[in-house]
């Protein structure tokens, strides 16, 4: 029985040793190609870190975003890195399993990609505004309603702080597809004002006061550029615009400027006489079927002299 059993387990026994044999025999054959694939490996790293360095020096000269610099050394060292280890699982032999790997990565690209597409949108959004450069740290810019001082430029958002005292952080891609206002830019801005006249008055007379007190206002710059024109008859008064330029951002600030013209203007009419009319509105109350207002006069006084 014992003899039986000897047998029996010899047969599995040479099974596990002939494997172990075979193991170790393709073990030896691939003693080569592991000696390759670590000089390989030595190599792609030496290779990774002198690509990450050089392309940090050259994105340096095309925008001055650190975090973009960083991100884009990590991808060309990644890109290095993972051409090495498909060219290392090949001298392995292991073909089949690049294979599974790349359908493996293909599958999870797809998955991530639908699963944080707004994020990689932002990301990709903040690449674009890298090297368009729209505006930079500290300009004035206007998105989408929003005013305010650039503070911070990251991949994924822009930070405004806004002149109320706020800070908005606006995602990178509803940036680039909105309308970008740089007030910086340019180093000037255009203030309109809005003013109404009497009908009694000269309106030549008028534009002159207007225009020399604008030119001599201190802070106007482009004085050759300064506009004026009359926008309308309106209920009780003539309306005209005047337009002027300023250093922006710069002091005097653009709402001091807008205050001073405004005093300027109002200071120049009364010494020039010039009225600035109230609204004026006329009641007729005998219009369809109403009474006028002499006839409600009379009417009063009959009540009385009856109630008397």
């Amino acid at each position: 029985m014992i003899q039986d059993i000897q047998e029996q387990l010899a047969e599995p026994v040479q099974t596990v040793i002939q494997k172990l044999e075979g193991w170790f025999d393709s073990f030896i054959s691939l003693i080569p190609n592991m000696a390759v694939t670590l000089l390989l490996l030595i190599i792609f790293l030496v290779l990774a870190r002198l690509g990450s360095k050089l392309s940090i020096k050259l994105f340096t000269k095309a925008s001055k975003n650190e975090a973009l610099g960083h991100l884009f050394s990590t991808l060309v060292y990644a890109a290095i890195l993972g051409l090495g280890f498909f060219i290392m699982l090949g001298v392995l032999g292991l073909n089949k399993a690049l294979t599974s790997l790349i359908a493996g990565i293909g599958v999870l690209g797809l998955v991530l990609g639908f699963a944080f597409q707004d994020i990689a949108a932002d990301f990709i959004s903040g690449v674009i505004l890298a090297f368009r450069k729209p505006f930079k740290i500290g300009d004035i810019i206007e998105i989408k309603g929003i005013m305010g001082i650039v503070s911070k430029i990251e991949l994924r958002i822009t930070v405004v702080e806004t002149f109320h005292g706020q800070e908005v952080y606006i995602p990178n891609k509803d940036i680039l597809q909105g309308a970008i206002y740089n007030f910086s830019i340019l180093k000037k801005r255009r203030i309109d004002i809005a003013v109404g006249v009497s009908y009694a008055e000269d309106l030549d007379k008028v534009e002159d006061v207007v225009v020399s007190t604008i030119k001599n206002l201190e802070g106007v710059i482009d004085k050759d550029l300064v506009v004026f024109d009359y926008a309308e008859f309106d209920s009780s008064s003539i309306n005209f615009n005047i337009r002027f330029w300023i250093e922006y951002p710069g002091e005097p600030s653009y709402f001091t400027m807008k205050n001073k013209a405004i005093k300027a203007i109002k200071s120049a009419f009364d010494e020039q006489d010039i009225t600035i009319p109230f609204p004026i509105r006329t009641l007729d109350f005998g219009i369809k079927g109403g009474q006028k207002l002499s006839q409600m006069e009379l009417n009063t006084k009959r009540v009385t002299k009856e109630v008397d």
